[in-house]
C-alpha cells in the first residue's frame, strides 16, 4: 500500500512540474533577400516604381523631385548623347531610386522602352550622365509533339508557349496546310528556342528549328535552311528537300472557317433561289485582313449589287482570283502585289448574310474550284544544295519522329 501511495506521489510531483514549464517560442527569422537590379542594390536606395503617364515629359518628371542646384535643362544637356529624352513613350516603366537619409534626394532615374533595354540617368556625381544597358538574353531549346487536342493555338497555350508562335507556324505552311482542317488526334512535333531576359524572364520564342503536322493523313515537314550564305535567307523545305513556298497559299484569310464550297447548285441564302456558287465562302470577323494568294496585278476594283467590294488579281497568264464582300478595298487598279499581301478587310457588302470573304479562282479564263485544284509548286534543291540540306536536317527529323513516335 505504502508504494501505490509512493508512486501517486512522484507521478503528481512530475505532473505539477510540467504545468509550471513556461513554453518558450524561438522565432528564426530569415535575412532579407536583397534584390539587385539595373546593377543597383534596392536595400540602399528608397525605390519608387511607376510607368509614363499621358503628358508626361522627361522634365514634368523631374518636377517635384529633390535633385539639389541641378535644373533639368542642365541634365538634358550633359545626357543628349546617350540618351534622347523625347524618346520616353506613354505606358513605359521608369524606376526612381532616392537617397535614404533626410534629404531624400534622387538619385539614379531608370527608363525602360522594352523588356530587354533599359536607359539609367545617374545624378550622383556633379554632373549627371547616362547610358545604354542591354539585358543579357539566354536562349533555351524546346521540343514539344504529341496529338492536337484542340486548335494550334491552345494546344501551344497548354504548352505555356507564347501563341505569337501559332502564326509563325501557319506563316510557315501556309502554302501546304489549311489549318482549319487539321483534327483532334493529328500529330505534331515542334522544335524551337526560346528567349529568357536575365534568364529567367520569358521573352517569347527565338526561332523555329523544326517541326511536322499530321494533315489529311500525310506527314508535312518543315526545316529552315540557308541557300544563298551571302543574303542569309532561310526558306523552309520538306524532308525531300522541296520547297514549301508554292505558287498559291492555301486560304486567303488565317483562322477562317469554310460556310460554302464551289458548288453548281446551291440555296442561295439571301435570294432564296438554287443557283451555282462558283466560289469557296471563308467566315471571319468584320476587319480581319484579306490576303492575295499570289503575287500579281490587280486587275479590277469596284463595287457591285451581288459582289460587294471586290478586288480582282490576275496573277500570270493562266490564274485570276477575285476576293468579295469586302469592308474596306485597300489596293487600287493596276497596282503590283505580292503573295501574302493585305489587300482587303472582310465585310459583308453586296448579297452577304455575315462577314465573309468569297473567294474565287480563274484557270484559263474559266472559274473552278481552288481546293480540287493540282496548282503549281516551287521548287526543289539540287545537286550540293539539296546534299548540305540533308545532311542538316538528319538530325532534327529522327528528334521529330521520336516526338510523333513516326
Amino acid at each position: 500500500m505504502k508504494k501505490v501511495v509512493v508512486i501517486i506521489i512522484v507521478l503528481f510531483s512530475v505532473f505539477s512540474c510540467q504545468k509550471k514549464e513556461e513554453k518558450v517560442e524561438i522565432k528564426i527569422t530569415k535575412p532579407k533577400t536583397k534584390k539587385v537590379e539595373f546593377g543597383f542594390n534596392y536595400a540602399d536606395y528608397n525605390v519608387i516604381h511607376d510607368t509614363i503617364q499621358k503628358g508626361d515629359s522627361f522634365g514634368s518628371i523631374f518636377q517635384g523631385q529633390n535633385i539639389g542646384d541641378k535644373k533639368v535643362y542642365d541634365i538634358v544637356e550633359q545626357v543628349k548623347d546617350s540618351f534622347n529624352v523625347t524618346s520616353i513613350r506613354y505606358n513605359k516603366p521608369y524606376t526612381l531610386l532616392r537617397s535614404k537619409n533626410k534629404t531624400n534626394k534622387l538619385q539614379v532615374f531608370i527608363y525602360q522602352p522594352d523588356a530587354l533595354t533599359y536607359y539609367v540617368v545617374d545624378f550622383r556625381d556633379s554632373i549627371a550622365k547616362a547610358y545604354k544597358k542591354i539585358k543579357p538574353v539566354t536562349l533555351k531549346r524546346k521540343i514539344i509533339g504529341g496529338v492536337l487536342k484542340s486548335s494550334l493555338s491552345e494546344t501551344l497555350g497548354d504548352e505555356s508557349v507564347e501563341t505569337a508562335l501559332a502564326s509563325r507556324i501557319t506563316k510557315v505552311f501556309s502554302w501546304s496546310i489549311d489549318f482549319f482542317k487539321l483534327k483532334k488526334g493529328d500529330r505534331y512535333g515542334l522544335i524551337f528556342t526560346e528567349r529568357f531576359i536575365n534568364g529567367k524572364t520569358y521573352d517569347g520564342v527565338e526561332d523555329l528549328e523544326a517541326a511536322f503536322f499530321e494533315y489529311k493523313g500525310k506527314i508535312v515537314y518543315a526545316f529552315p535552311f540557308e541557300k544563298d550564305t551571302l543574303s542569309g535567307k532561310i526558306e523552309y523545305y520538306d524532308d525531300e528537300g522541296k520547297t514549301l513556298k508554292n505558287f498559291f497559299l492555301k486560304t486567303p484569310i488565317k483562322f477562317s472557317k469554310i460556310t460554302s464550297h464551289f458548288t453548281m447548285n446551291r440555296f442561295h441564302p439571301v435570294q432564296h433561289t438554287w443557283k451555282a456558287h462558283k466560289g469557296t465562302d471563308y467566315a471571319a470577323p468584320t476587319g480581319t485582313p484579306i490576303s492575295t494568294t499570289a503575287s500579281g496585278v490587280v486587275e479590277a476594283t469596284g463595287y457591285t449589287a451581288g459582289n460587294g467590294n471586290f478586288v480582282k488579281v490576275k496573277h500570270n497568264g493562266t490564274y485570276s482570283t477575285q476576293y468579295l464582300h469586302m469592308s474596306k478595298i485597300l489596293v487600287r487598279r493596276g497596282q503590283r502585289v505580292t503573295q501574302g499581301q493585305t489587300i482587303g478587310l472582310v465585310g459583308s457588302t453586296g448579297l452577304a448574310t455575315g462577314p465573309h470573304v468569297c473567294y474565287r479562282f480563274w484557270k484559263n479564263g474559266v472559274q473552278v474550284d481552288a481546293l480540287r485544284l493540282n496548282l503549281p509548286t516551287g521548287e526543289s534543291l539540287t545537286g550540293n544544295d539539296r546534299t548540305r540540306f540533308m545532311k542538316q536536317i538528319e538530325p532534327l527529323k529522327r528528334e521529330l519522329d521520336s516526338i510523333g513516335n513516326l
